[in-house]
């Protein structure tokens, strides 16, 4: 193989147009149908989630990774909310996006973890800084672990199967049953009801002080919202496209303040979990951490509920009915 033919080191491993895609992504407007907006956000997404391979594969910026999880978890959310518009084969791709989402999110989970880590202990004295860096590279040492199973996934033909999936969902046309009128641009505004409904009945089913996995399967219904949101946008009214805007914001804000909650949960949770196994100032750095991120639990707890009167109140100006 000569210079020339070598492939370029940030290349993705397979194009937009080797999956039967344009030149550029397909659009959709409030009169195109609901399978068209569906193929349309599923078109967006899959070229980003090929955007950020390179840089997940290479590892040289973290937040590629987060991106292309991030792309990863948008077609899951579209094909669980609106798959059948696209065709049968809507739920077998959804699972193999789970699968690759399994392995994005393990290496996810210990950037943030080792990230904010760093970021805790730099303000710690001089003097147990050393026990700090042994802490850190615990992690990194397991996050290591973790990212080649990542890459083993990435270079996998079950991968490259799952790409060639996505395409086929993003250009073929909607299935419409017999005795079914094909979905509107206005269904999907409507549709916003239904992921609202459930978040707000998960909230209302919440004790005075929520156990830590209901918090975080709030953070869960409330993307799910969030990404409907975003899908059903481009098909709404200008006025409507702006209701929704609002809610957007609104959602993107409980994901990050829950989000906030969980990650201080996980470090807590991982501090007790190395002490049994590291040396005493190890441990003592582990505890220290652990009273800091119990801390940040309390501070989230205390405002939660505040940010979700706002994702609440954007929804129902929205869908008045829900």
């Amino acid at each position: 193989m000569t210079a020339e033919t070598l492939p370029r080191k940030n290349a993705p491993s397979t194009t937009p147009a080797a999956l039967g895609l344009g030149d550029r992504p397909a659009k959709a407007g409030p009169d195109d149908p609901a399978a068209t907006h569906v193929r349309v956000k599923l078109d967006v997404e899959i070229r980003a989630l090929l955007a950020h391979e390179p840089g997940t594969k290479s590892g040289a910026d973290p937040e590629d990774l987060h991106q292309m999880r991030v792309a990863l978890r948008r077609m899951r959310s579209v094909l669980k909310l609106s798959g059948r518009l696209v065709g049968p084969d809507a739920e077998p791709v959804r699972a193999e996006l789970g699968w690759l989402g399994q392995s994005l999110g393990d290496v996810r989970d210990y950037d943030v973890l080792i990230g904010h880590l760093r970021d805790v202990v730099a303000e710690f004295e001089v003097r147990d800084q050393p026990a700090a860096r042994r802490l850190v590279s615990k992690f990194v040492t397991e996050r290591g672990v973790a990212k080649r199973r990542l890459t083993r996934a990435l270079t996998s033909p079950r991968y490259a199967s799952m790409l060639q999936g996505i395409g086929r969902l993003a250009q073929q046309p909607a299935t419409v049953e017999a005795d079914e009128s094909p979905q509107t641009s206005a269904d999907l505004v409507a549709g916003l009801a239904k992921p609202h409904r459930k978040l707000a009945k998960a909230v209302k089913a919440l004790p005075a002080v929520p156990p830590d996995d209901d918090l975080h399967a709030l953070r869960i219904y409330g993307k799910k919202l969030r990404y409907a949101a975003e899908m059903a946008k481009p098909a709404a009214k200008k006025k409507q496209a702006e209701r929704i805007q609002r809610l957007i914001k609104a959602t993107k804000n409980f994901q990050t303040v829950l989000g906030d909650h969980q990650d201080a949960c996980v470090a807590a949770d991982r501090m007790r979990s190395v002490v049994a196994s590291v040396d005493p100032e190890v441990a003592f750095i582990a505890g220290r951490v652990a009273e800091k991120e119990l801390l940040r639990r309390a501070e989230v707890r205390a405002v939660w509920r505040d940010v979700w009167a706002e994702v609440d109140a954007a929804a129902q100006a929205v869908s008045p009915r829900t």
